[in-house]
């Protein structure tokens, strides 16, 4: 007992002055809170966890929780579902929070951010850890706008489950769609809460049909609700046969009771529940075997003994298997429908160790984490969030960076809590962990404790029988996968205030660019500009607002331009000679290739070698080669754009001996612009796959100005007493459409728009924009 006090004493002492601080605040603000109850006041997220009313734990037992009581879960969904809403709720219910946070009051804990906060949107996705009935919860709110879908890839990389939010009236929208898709390439199990039952509209029935039939998911229906839109007061349990009311007197939604279904007071409910839970569990047996077998063998004759718990296990084995979704729904606003979210979270998501990863066996117990997101703060310097797979962390420990192949030292660790952040001593498998320190490490990177268990484990995967692998390099095997990240659609200059404000414009955009991948940083080769290119104009927007706030600059930005992309029509040769005389060295190469379209859909150029170029030649010149065939496609000849959908043959490459690499490499890349511009050229421009819900009376005001901007309207689909305008439409037609679509709507519609592909531009508008460019030129 003495000892565990004094571990106590000791981790109590590593909390950050900002905490004792905050804490103290909290103590002023109540007091003023008395006094003025009108008077706006800022919040304590700071207090410890663990540490909240009577509860107090040593900090051991709230750090290392067992594996199989850890949950690493996402929130996800369309923008305006309600994500952060549920995400307050859940920190409140589960005592982290002392008040309720509110989106349209700017209080919330997992949006910190000035830009969130006043926008009333999350841009960045936020960790945040919690205790829910035993069970450690490592949270991510993540952002539901499609200029930040990079955000949600790389937080759902390292989870093991998520949970889906949908809007109970307008059920699956267009980034719904998207964040669905990208759960199913990472595998991840999912639970769907139908979110907004309280709201006008809403409709039980709809929201699960829409996921039957735009997911392709089959629901399991685990609650059903009681009443709709107004008359909302509470949901069915259909495992336990229970109904549950929230006090309609209560402010917080922390008073409810749970009440077992009888026939004399609901007949009517207790019918409906017995029927619901009959069919899950016909359901289920159909998607589980063991299940099938159990309740054929004991239970064929009456489904009501089944008893809950072997019925809640095998909901948890069809999640894990992703053959069906558990299905819940409430009211996050109003507090209804919260706890029983969270007891689904731990009762039907998997734990750390119910994932398999191949690579973990190649470790044996060393550690093995992989950085995922990184935070730039300005007292602590960057912070590299890490999801831990195998072995420990803790501070002081050097670690070896395998991707930048470099040694660091992690200086502190710490754990999430959104924007405030608890000091801890250590960190083991299937955490999420904060460190301090790392300088180099970056999005996507693979963290080992040395380069000698690196090399180990190689062999392990190695002696264990890779054959696919073979060929690739050990360090490869190890990586793990990283984040896939989109190409920007969007680009723009800007400019310090002064040149001498140039460096630390350069030092800030380093910064933002480590944090966020999507963000690209150019240098104009004509003008000399920095040229930003991202995801959207709300992400430059931001990025602009960063750069304001966070760093103290007022940059000064060009007008947003399309990033266009060029492809050739025909197929074309050209050959090059380059004969040069530096000092007593003589570099000469000659060239001959041919370039020609692919439907390959990508940037990169395929690259292939005639059989009359000798493997001798090409030995020790390849690279050189393709690095000049890589710099030609950056820029196109019409718009000096990316050249996308070519391949180039190499048909003769004849060197001088001691012709240096970058010679051969200036001389490919000549003849590559040499047959682009032989070629028939095309502008391709990006196409915007577009959504707008919009009421029946501005209906013909929307599609009129669609077709206005070039619109194709593909389908118009019914949603509930609202209009869904599905179509794509090109970018450049785009540009401030939130604006005009509020006008024409009186602020009723909404949208959401993805890019779909890049299209040929038809020969009128091509010509309009190159001599609108050469205009301006």
């Amino acid at each position: 007992m003495l000892s565990n006090l004094r571990i106590f004493a000791v981790n109590h002492k590593k909390i950050s002055s900002l905490h004792i601080n905050n804490m103290y605040c909290f103590r002023i603000r109540a007091s003023l809170k008395r006094i003025k109850p009108h008077v706006p006041l800022g919040k304590n997220y700071s207090s410890l966890p663990g540490l909240i009313g009577n509860d107090v734990k040593s900090l051991y037992s709230v750090i290392s929780p067992p594996i199989t009581k850890i949950r690493n879960i996402g929130i996800m969904a369309h923008i305006d579902a309600g994500k952060t809403t549920t995400t307050e709720r859940i920190l409140y219910y589960s005592g982290y929070t002392r008040s309720l946070g509110d989106v349209d009051d700017g209080d919330t804990v997992t949006d910190f951010m000035a830009q969130e906060r006043e926008r009333g949107i999350t841009i960045q996705s936020a960790a945040v850890t919690f205790d829910w009935n035993g069970y450690r919860i490592n949270l991510i709110d993540t952002p539901g706008h499609v200029d930040f879908t990079l955000e949600v890839e790389r937080c759902l990389r390292v989870l093991d489950g998520a949970v889906a939010v949908f809007d109970a009236s307008a059920g699956v929208e267009a980034q719904t769609l998207t964040v669905w898709r990208q759960a199913d390439k990472h595998k991840i199990p999912r639970i769907c809460f139908l979110n907004k039952m309280d709201k006008a509209g809403a409709s039980f029935n709809y929201a699960v049909e829409s996921i039957r039939e735009k997911l392709k998911a089959k629901p399991l229906l685990l609650q059903l609700p009681i009443g709709e839109a107004k008359t909302f007061k509470g949901v069915v349990d259909v495992v336990n046969k229970e109904k549950l009311l929230w006090n309609p007197n209560s402010n917080d939604g922390k008073d409810f009771e749970r009440k077992p279904l009888l026939e004399m007071s609901d007949p009517k409910l207790l019918k409906e529940a017995t029927e619901a839970r009959n069919a899950l569990i016909e359901q289920i047996a159909d998607l589980d075997d063991a299940f099938a077998e159990l309740v054929l063998g004991e239970f064929s004759e009456n489904f009501d003994l089944l008893p809950a718990e072997k019925l809640q296990t095998a909901i948890h084995r069809v999640t894990l298997a992703q053959t069906a979704v558990p299905v819940l729904c409430g009211s996050a606003l109003k507090n209804k429908g919260v706890q029983p979210l969270l007891d689904a979270i731990t009762m039907y998501l998997p734990s750390p160790e119910e994932r398999s990863y191949e690579f973990l066996q190649w470790y044996k117990g060393d550690l093995c984490a992989l950085a995922f997101k990184v935070l730039h703060d300005k007292q602590r310097g960057p912070l590299v969030f890490m999801r831990i797979y195998s072995g420990m962390i803790k501070p002081q420990l050097a670690i070896h960076n395998i991707n930048g192949n470099c040694t660091e030292r992690i200086s502190r660790l710490l754990l999430p809590f959104a924007d405030q952040h608890v000091e801890i001593p250590s960190l083991t498998a299937g955490n999420i962990a904060l460190t301090v320190g790392l300088k180099h490490t970056a999005t996507g990177d693979t963290i080992v404790s040395s380069k000698s268990s690196a090399l180990a484990a190689a062999r392990r995967a190695e002696r264990e029988g890779e054959q696919k692998h073979r060929q690739n390099s050990e360090t490869e095997r190890l990586l793990l996968a990283g984040v896939e990240i989109p190409e920007p659609v969007f680009f723009c200059s800007i400019e310090p205030p002064s040149v001498a404000k140039q460096p630390d414009l350069d030092h800030a955009l380093k910064c933002l660019q480590r944090e966020d991948p999507s963000l690209k940083v150019r240098l104009d080769p004509d003008s000399g500009q920095t040229v930003l290119c991202g995801m959207g104009e709300l992400h430059i927007e931001i990025i602009h607002d960063r750069i304001k706030r966070e760093y103290g600059l007022e940059t000064y930005l060009g007008p947003l331009q399309v990033a266009y992309r060029e492809t050739i029509l025909n197929s074309v040769c050209a050959t090059d000679t380059l004969d040069r005389t530096l000092g007593d060295r003589r570099h000469l190469v000659t060239v001959e290739l041919e370039a020609k379209p692919v439907e390959t859909s990508s940037v990169v150029p395929v690259i292939e070698y005639a059989e009359s170029v000798s493997e001798d030649i090409l030995k020790g010149s390849q690279e050189a080669v393709e690095n000049g065939i890589h710099s030609a496609c950056l820029q196109g000849p019409l718009l000096g754009s990316p050249i996308q959908d070519v391949a180039i043959t190499l048909h003769s490459l004849i060197l001088h001996p001691g012709t240096s690499s970058t010679m051969i490499s200036a001389c490919v890349s000549r003849c590559v612009q040499k047959a682009l511009k032989k070629a028939d050229k095309q502008v391709l421009e990006p196409l915007m796959h577009l959504e707008v819900t919009v009421t029946r009376d501005h209906l013909s005001a929307v599609l009129a100005d669609l077709a206005q901007r070039r619109g194709s309207v593909q389908e118009i689909q019914t949603r509930q007493d609202n209009r869904v305008v599905v179509g794509f439409v090109p970018l450049a037609e785009i540009m401030g459409y939130s604006t005009v679509l509020r006008t024409l709507t009186s602020g009723s519609a909404t949208f959401a728009l993805e890019l779909s592909n890049y299209q040929a531009m038809n020969p009128q508008d091509q010509s309009m924009l190159l001599s609108r460019r050469s205009g301006s030129t």
